[in-house]
């Protein structure tokens, strides 16, 4: 009856409560951001570990089962699937059974993440490929906000936008991109 009643729940919430996942075995560190529309493989969330200070953009998936193997040959595929302290996973990325994302690397937004990832690395595409080092993409970025308009707090939701602002920012960042604290 705890599994017709955890399915009801699921179907009727359409995702379970994140201490479900936590409850059954997941594991996540501490000071992680894990923003709203993480899909997390329920069925087998005991072999997800997330490290410390983490951040998961929205909709991401991580999967630690690959069913695609069950028609011929009875058995699914499993996997563990561990994402290191200080790693960014980007929004909609999939993260497969197997994969580990080393610690303060980035998953571009939109990417199919097939094998391990090295610590202090940047990976993006389908499947994901090394787009450059940590190392770079920090030195690419500060080069940036040298040229590029810089925004403090004042300047997000939370900090109290206003629409004034907010026409700024549009018209700043007509030609390009800025950064914002």
């Amino acid at each position: 009856m705890n599994g017709t009643k955890a399915r009801l729940n699921r179907w009727l919430s359409s995702e379970p409560p994140f201490e479900e996942y936590l409850r059954l075995g997941m594991q996540v560190g501490e000071h992680c951001r894990i923003q709203p529309g993480v899909v997390f493989d329920y069925s087998h969330c005991w072999l997800i570990e997330i490290g410390n200070e983490v951040t998961i953009a929205p909709q991401a998936y991580l999967l630690a089962h690959d069913a695609s193997t069950k028609a011929w040959s009875g058995y699914t595929r499993i996997g563990r699937v561990v994402i290191e302290d200080g790693a960014f996973i980007g929004a909609r990325a999939v993260i497969m059974p197997g994969v580990t994302v080393g610690h303060h690397s980035i998953i571009a937004a939109g990417s199919i993440v097939t094998k391990s990832v090295p610590p202090n690395s940047v990976f993006g595409g389908n499947p994901a490929k090394e787009i450059c080092t940590m190392a770079a993409y920090r030195e690419k970025c500060e080069s940036e906000m040298r040229e590029m308009p810089l925004y403090d707090s004042s300047y997000t939701l939370s900090g109290g936008i206003t629409d004034r602002e907010k026409r700024e920012m549009q018209e700043a960042l007509m030609q390009g991109r800025g950064f914002v604290v």
